[in-house]
């Protein structure tokens, strides 16, 4: 597997000489995670230097170097590095003006974006045309974590696509695909023991954060103040929830369009404290169903163990691909193992 180095400008300066271990972690909510083990030679001590980039064949990502060890023993000569992928250069701007978002979360992504200092050689791709929307009003925000805040709203994925033809960073929005078995538009993927593709599972359940009534307030104070409420539930079954929604400015909309915002910002709520989900398992990148070809991140597919008797159709969150010992591991993580509360104040 060869792994490439290259400047900030994307240009690049040579190939790493005979890494050890790598691990890429392509993540769907926010950027990605490496970890690259190599020998300590010249080579390898002039291309893994901070704010140099790697790339790896094939892939649509690369990442920043941020983070440098350097060891040497009886029984080691080894550089460790680790960095976060590209769309982690927003984690270096802030959203300075005041901006008041009502429409598609896609959009509100890229005027965020471009609404803040510009990060060399980055520029908008296409836009998709996705239809998940919010409201919201930000200022003086670190423009990242609000991106993974929308990111999470609307289930839709992003990230910085590196073009080293061109020298240039696309910035991509994406979503995945449905594969799982109640479906019939697309190729059906299900991970299995009969499939021999769910090995060393582990399963992570938790209702602690489960809402189903929610009490939503606007702008005003005390009887003066706007409520709406919406959910359901009875006996234990009912979970409530107050949202503190002040942060929603009502002016130039009418007491319709305020209301449906409020309404919006419960529902949000209610989608995100739910029974959190999740299983991590290994697999090959080839055993029946082909990682990239198949199935990907963001993919929603089935997951089914007999043995505890589980069945879920979750999406792909996360995705390791572990390259050591000459081979290749892929480890999927479906579902959230504690699914972030949006605070959209915040």
């Amino acid at each position: 597997m060869e792994v490439r180095i290259y400047r900030q400008d994307l240009f690049r300066i040579g190939q790493i000489e005979n890494q050890t271990s790598l691990i890429w972690t392509r993540k769907f909510y926010e950027p990605g995670t490496f970890e690259l083990h190599a020998p300590i030679t010249d080579e390898n001590l002039y291309l893994l230097q901070e704010n140099n980039i790697i790339g790896k064949k094939g892939s649509a990502e690369a990442g920043i170097i941020e983070d440098i060890e350097k060891e040497e023993s009886d029984i080691k000569n080894e550089i460790t590095v680790k960095g976060r992928f590209l769309s982690s250069y927003m984690d270096r701007r802030l959203i300075k003006k005041t901006v008041n978002f009502s429409g598609e979360i896609e959009v509100a992504m890229r005027q965020l974006y471009s609404g803040a200092i510009p990060i060399p050689l980055v520029e908008l791709g296409n836009l998709n045309g996705f239809t998940e929307r919010a409201e919201f009003q930000v200022t003086m925000k670190n423009l990242l974590a609000y991106e993974n805040k929308l990111s999470r709203a609307g289930a839709i994925g992003f990230r910085f696509r590196p073009d080293f033809v061109n020298h240039k960073i696309i910035f991509e929005t994406y979503q995945g695909k449905d594969r799982t078995l109640s479906q019939h538009t697309n190729n059906r993927v299900i991970f299995s023991e009969d499939y021999n593709n769910l090995n060393n599972a582990l399963y992570k359940y938790n209702n602690q954060n489960l809402k189903t009534f929610a009490v939503v307030g606007g702008q005003g104070e005390g009887d003066a103040r706007t409520y709406y409420e919406l959910g359901g539930g009875q006996g234990y079954d009912l979970r409530e929830v107050f949202v503190d929604a002040k942060d929603i400015n009502p002016d130039g909309m009418t007491a319709a369009q305020y209301k449906a915002a409020l309404l919006q910002r419960a529902q949000e709520t209610l989608n995100e404290s739910i029974v959190s989900e999740s299983l991590e398992c290994e697999t090959e990148a080839a055993i029946n169903f082909t990682y990239k070809e198949d199935y990907d991140l963001g993919d929603i597919v089935t997951v089914r163990k007999k043995k505890w008797n589980l069945y879920m159709n979750q999406r792909i969150t996360e995705l390791s691909e572990v390259y050591e010992y000459g081979g290749m591991t892929v480890v999927p993580t479906f579902g959230d193992p504690l699914p972030e509360k949006i605070k959209w104040d915040e």
